[in-house]
């Protein structure tokens, strides 16, 4: 690449670099997309980035295969309802080891190595997120989350750190609770007044034909979605990112995008040129 095209390249992204600076992004990360130590490495470099430009982002993580690995390791099968991990005591303490110890620490080292500042934290820290039991089925130790401390969040963001957030959170009792990271992440976004909200994952976007990378849908009005779900376009484990992606616009977030965590520089690509990529959902 000659000089000449480094400098347009920079003088096409900096209409949007203003746009967004001051804004806050929340980057959901889930834990398919962050199996990969080069990948993960190139998007901790991005926010990195995204960051030094004075684009306030919140990193929020998940890590289910993670915690299916090290539940293995203690002997222990992992059991879903509805989508939901069941926890009881004993992979409750599985669930803060892998979500609040090494996934969270290893996101901050990333960012730190990348010449960014983090912080690692988890719901319990600063009470960041109170919760309350889901009762209804009977999950165990996993609950929903009623409210965010956003000023221990805006503080850190107002001193440039990048706030990396495993979600565990706590009752009024300190009883800690697993949470859906894609629930956790929506909620950070609404109290926050996210300008932007990203769910990284291992697909690109919503295909009307899973099977044809030819066939993502760029965009979704989100009153579309109950026709989809009905059509199978939307099934499985995509429900619960999607009705992620409608609440957040429902409450209040301007906009709210699926990306693919496993293409390189995949949030750059939406945030920095008028193309954008993946599915963008929306409210017309």
């Amino acid at each position: 690449m000659n000089k000449d095209s480094r400098y347009e390249i920079l003088l096409s992204a900096l209409p949007y670099i203003q746009q967004w600076a001051n804004k806050t992004v929340v980057v959901k990360y889930g834990g398919h997309a962050m199996q990969s130590e080069k990948l993960c490495m190139s998007l901790m470099r991005d926010l990195v980035l995204l960051n030094s430009v004075g684009i306030k982002v919140v990193l929020v993580h998940g890590g289910g295969p993670q915690i299916d690995e090290l539940l293995k390791l203690y002997g222990k099968k992992s059991k879903f309802i509805n989508g939901l991990r069941y926890t009881d005591e004993e992979t409750m303490q599985v669930v803060k080891m892998a979500l609040a110890g090494d996934i969270n620490k290893n996101l901050v080292s990333a960012i730190e190595k990348q010449g960014g500042e983090a912080v690692g934290l988890c719901g319990i820290d600063g009470k960041i997120l109170i919760a309350e039991k889901i009762e209804e089925p009977d999950l165990g130790f996993v609950g929903k989350i009623k409210k965010v401390n956003c000023d221990f969040i805006n503080l850190l963001l107002d001193n440039s750190y990048i706030p990396v957030i495993s979600t565990i959170a706590v009752d009024e009792q300190m009883n800690a609770y697993n949470v859906n990271a894609d629930y956790a992440a929506t909620r950070i976004a609404s109290e926050l007044h996210a300008e932007k909200f990203i769910l990284m994952t291992d697909i690109e976007g919503i295909r009307k034909d899973v099977d044809d990378p030819s066939t993502l849908i760029s965009k979704i009005d989100i009153s579309d979605l109950p026709k989809l779900k009905e059509e199978g376009v939307i099934s499985g484990g995509m429900i619960p990112k999607v009705d992620s992606c409608a609440a957040a616009i429902r409450q209040g977030v301007n906009s709210v995008h699926i990306l693919n965590g496993t293409t390189e520089h995949s949030i750059l690509i939406e945030l920095f040129s008028k193309e954008g990529i993946g599915t963008m959902f929306q409210k017309i």
